[in-house]
């Protein structure tokens, strides 16, 4: 196969055609020559790829090409045998001067092809840690379009970050996973340009990935924020949040109601950075008030919904009273989930998820999330980066998959979840239900102004004790027992064996935790069949 190739200038690859057609012989393949040593690379294609252009032509690839070869190319020559050619994505040629072309070279780059691809728009960070833009010209600006247009939970969870912002060129539907531990420079001066926040990379995986980046992209805009950092576990999320933000010998106050976790490393981590906590009950305004007044606090960091008691903070009123004092606020909003309720719309300074439960949906994977304004969020992300914690882009992509069905999933959770437990506030076997959808709640009226759907995990008190508890639960049939929720999958657990069964029976007491308390997290299964299964199991006690 007689083939003509072309020395490309400097940041360049170049593409000549062959003299064959790769439909009609099956020896007329695609090649990709790589040069020992070469600064630039040339890909042959065959003449029925490249019909009606010059045998000689050279197709032009900006700087930092996609790593594979469009799909829309494979799809035009049915025997490419080379997909994969360079790593990166495009950057904004404004915005990383180089050396002028040669005149010859210029006459070349007059002549080459533009190849089409989406049009995008991604936001990196520079090595200077600034914000780089990156420019993707396209040929189609629909889909740019259509996700600008995007008003509605529904439509941003399963568009935002994908349709438009995800800084991977490609013509799938869904986004890539790519697993990389390290992104390359072509040269030394690239390397200085990122260094100095004129181009825009990763650098090495621990600071950025273009999966990860796409899902931080979409819960941005999900929750409203400005940006968002997602790591490897909700818990991890809280932990670096409050070691980013709260200075040695700070203070901060949170509430009684939590996450077991989240109390032990407050109680037991942070007093050996110097940093000491006022606990107030989640109602109690006046403690706050006091807090804010007697110590100079960093912070005020309480879940809404609560865990277990599902108890609710005012927090436009916290939000307010907080500000007045220069303190942040932080709201760990894991059992509410963004279709429910958006924290930041109501002044919250950061809103965190444990996107392991109903972000990701699908009890399969582990990860956190932290949303909030750049300034706040670079914070945390420069602390990330330097202990780590980092989302696996597997598990990114399997959040982004999850979350593309987040608002069918909570709102069939939401209206299981309020039937149920008004289902079970009637039975003559349930002594109390915790539920902020249910007017006997202590917060309702707080959650019927921040919320839009009251959640999937009720909690209540079956009439018994430790053992008539556990037979209970043991005999539900579709439920699993397990520490988790808000999966498609209901999950039961008795957070007296689960969570505190270390502590005695009257050391549970003092968190409100009776051997009688279930918590119950509604899956996505039908409303009669969970009925009945919790019917049969009432019956057997």
């Amino acid at each position: 196969m007689a083939v003509s190739s072309v020395c490309c200038p400097p940041k360049f690859f170049s593409v000549t055609a062959a003299a064959s057609d790769c439909r009609g012989d099956s020896g007329a393949h695609l090649r990709s020559e790589f040069p020992s040593g070469a600064a630039s690379s040339r890909l042959l294609f065959p003449r029925s790829c490249t019909s009606g252009l010059s045998s000689a032509l050279i197709l032009r690839f900006p700087p930092n090409f996609v790593r594979q070869l469009s799909t829309k190319s494979r799809r035009n020559c049915s025997n490419i045998g080379v997909a994969q050619i360079v790593a990166a994505s495009w950057s904004n040629n404004h915005s990383l001067p180089e050396n002028p072309l040669s005149a010859a070279a210029a006459a070349d780059a007059a002549a080459t092809v533009a190849i089409p691809i989406d049009e995008d728009v991604v936001t990196l960070a520079g090595g200077n840690g600034t914000s780089v833009q990156s420019q993707i010209p396209a040929a189609d600006s629909k889909a740019a379009t259509a996700a600008a247009s995007l008003s509605f939970d529904g439509s941003l969870a399963v568009h935002a970050g994908e349709r438009a912002g995800r800084g991977i060129t490609t013509d799938a539907i869904t986004t890539p996973v790519v697993n990389t531990s390290a992104y390359w420079f072509k040269n030394s001066n690239e390397l200085i340009d990122f260094k100095e926040g004129r181009h825009a990379s990763f650098e090495y995986g621990r600071y950025g990935n273009p999966t990860t980046k796409a899902l931080e992209e979409k819960m941005s805009a999900l929750e409203k924020a400005e940006s968002t950092l997602f790591v490897s576990s909700g818990m991890y999320a809280s932990v670096g949040m409050l070691t980013a933000l709260v200075p040695a010998g700070g203070h901060i106050v949170t509430t009684t109601d939590c996450y077991r976790k989240t109390r032990i490393f407050i109680q037991n981590e942070l007093p050996k950075m110097g940093i000491s906590a006022t606990v107030i009950d989640p109602a109690d305004m006046d403690s706050l008030k006091s807090a804010l007044d007697q110590n100079n606090v960093s912070l005020f960091f309480t879940e809404s919904p609560t865990n277990p008691f599902l108890r609710c903070v005012d927090i436009e009123f916290v939000s307010k009273l907080c500000h007045s004092k220069g303190t942040l606020v932080c709201i760990d909003a894991t059992f509410a989930s963004p279709v429910n309720q958006k924290a930041l719309t109501l002044g919250a300074d950061i809103v965190l998820h444990s996107a392991t439960k109903f972000i990701a949906g699908h009890n399969d994977v582990l990860g956190g999330c932290l949303s909030g304004s750049e300034e706040l969020i670079s914070k945390i992300r420069q602390y990330h980066n330097v202990i780590g914690g980092v989302l696996n882009p597997n598990a990114a992509y399997m959040i982004l998959r999850g979350m593309k069905t987040l608002h069918l999933r909570v709102q069939q959770q939401n209206h299981t979840a309020l039937r149920m437990a008004q289902f079970l506030e009637e039975h003559p076997k349930i002594t109390r239900v915790y539920y902020p959808g249910l007017p006997s709640h202590p917060e309702h009226h707080i959650a019927k102004q921040q919320m839009t759907g009251f959640g999937g995990v009720v909690s209540f008190e079956v009439a018994g004790d430790l053992r008539t508890t556990m037979k209970f639960i043991d005999s539900l049939k579709i439920p699993y027992i397990a520490p988790s929720f808000g999966g498609c999958e209901s999950i039961v657990d008795q957070p007296a064996i689960m969570s505190y069964w270390d502590l005695s029976s009257s050391e549970r007491a003092t968190y409100g935790i009776k051997d009688s308390l279930v918590r119950f997290s509604f899956g996505v299964e039908d409303f009669e069949d969970l009925k009945a299964d919790i019917v049969q199991a009432l019956e057997n006690i």
